[in-house]
């Protein structure tokens, strides 16, 4: 079996762009006609800059070869111009080719990939949802922690979640980690005051930051928030510099959660070792792929730590996620935001399962998905600026953030 062609699409996502301002697909086909798709997490450049790098990876190091040697396309890719060490964007790259070659081998097979990954240790996964809460005029509103608890309430007795996220401790800056002021953590422990009382024990409180904060305002905080005893406290520092985030680990009795901005075994072995997070956050479509990210579970699973996937990107890396939890002993918890996207469902032939909470892993034969090339067609190409995902490009200002007084 041989890989002869590949092609790539860049979808816009129509407002209010749940799962980001774009998705980036790829379709490989071999000679012999097997169609296999994949998803590419890849958020520091334009997709008009990507996809030559997409295409350029491709005739490197898959076309002509056969989707079943995973491990040969990705110590080549990941060795490209003499590198072979962790990088975002190539691992993004690899990602989507790599998940897209785990399809046509489970096709092949006629057998789902967490067949061919361990097999099926979850019939059904256990999933949580951000909170998305809309004000009285029907726009988001992520500010006010009675709309939060409202809304985690309502998820909790219609959706059956049983587990809610939220983060309000700021903007997320190129210039953080910084130091939160009191006010802003003030409302942090509102929020958890509040989403708690209307959920009771019914859910877990994960409570979601993305590096805003140095260490010791990590600490501080966490040491406020104990008392609601969340689940998680997330990437409460930058990535980068696992010995900052084992001391705010070493601190707080709230179990730390990271993963999401890194890539390869070697990044998280690296959270492992110092004791940084117990609770690993890989994107399949960004880690360095499946088999990638199954090495990555079997590492925490000896140090006692647990997975719960990051999902914040379109339906195909979605699946692929999915594939992998339902085959991995030490899965906790899956990001979901299918039940918030009507397009998750519009670009897909069928939808992803979600039933009373969980996530149901498919059966059919690879990622059990198929895209619908129609819709596809019909929001692509993306014509925007912005990233998938930006940082606001000024210091975080105390006053614009102070909890609003009633």
């Amino acid at each position: 079996m041989q890989i002869a062609s590949l092609a790539v699409h860049v979808v816009a996502v129509p407002p209010p762009h749940i799962g980001g301002m774009y998705w980036i697909f790829v379709r490989l086909t071999t000679k012999c006609g097997i169609e296999g798709v994949g998803e590419i997490y890849a958020t520091a450049f334009h997709p008009n800059a990507l996809v030559p790098l997409i295409e350029d990876v491709f005739e490197r190091h898959l076309l002509g070869h056969d989707p079943h040697d995973i491990e040969r396309f990705w110590r080549s890719a990941y060795s490209s111009g003499f590198t072979q060490r962790p990088d975002p964007t190539i691992m993004g790259v690899v990602s989507g080719l790599e998940i897209a070659c785990w399809d046509i081998i489970g096709k092949a097979a006629g057998r789902p990939v967490h067949k061919l990954l361990g097999g099926l240790v979850h019939e059904k996964l256990r999933a949580y949802t951000y909170l998305y809460p809309k004000n009285a005029a029907g726009e988001y509103d992520y500010n006010d922690p009675e709309l939060a608890a409202d809304f985690a309430a309502e998820m909790v007795d219609t959706k059956g979640f049983t587990a809610v996220k939220f983060d309000p401790a700021g903007p997320y800056t190129a210039y953080s980690g910084h130091q939160l002021s009191l006010g802003v953590m003030e409302r942090c422990e509102e929020f958890c005051a509040k989403v708690r009382a209307a959920v009771g024990g019914r859910a877990d409180l994960l409570f979601g930051t993305h590096g805003q904060m140095v260490p010791s305002s990590a600490i501080r905080l966490a040491r406020r928030l104990e008392k609601y005893d969340p689940l998680w406290f997330e990437e409460p520092v930058p990535p980068g510099q696992e010995a900052a985030m084992a001391s705010v680990a070493k601190a707080t009795s709230i179990p730390i959660a990271t993963g999401e901005r890194l890539t390869t075994k070697y990044e998280f072995q690296r959270v492992l070792e110092t004791g940084a997070a117990s609770i690993l956050q890989m994107n399949v479509a960004r880690c360095g792929g499946l088999l990638e990210a199954k090495k990555i579970a079997g590492m925490a699973e000896a140090h006692y730590a647990q997975i719960a996937p990051h999902l914040y990107n379109g339906p195909i890396g979605a699946a692929a996620s999915i594939q992998l939890a339902a085959a991995t002993p030490n899965f906790l918890i899956h990001e979901a935001i299918i039940d918030f996207s009507v397009f998750y469902a519009e670009i897909l032939k069928t939808p992803l399962q979600f039933d009373d909470g969980y996530l149901i892993p498919s059966c059919e034969p690879g990622l059990g998905v198929e895209l619908n090339l129609e819709v596809v067609e019909k929001h692509s190409p993306y014509e925007g600026k912005r990233l998938h995902l930006q940082m606001d490009d000024k210091p975080a200002d105390i006053k614009a953030f102070a909890p609003a007084r009633g």
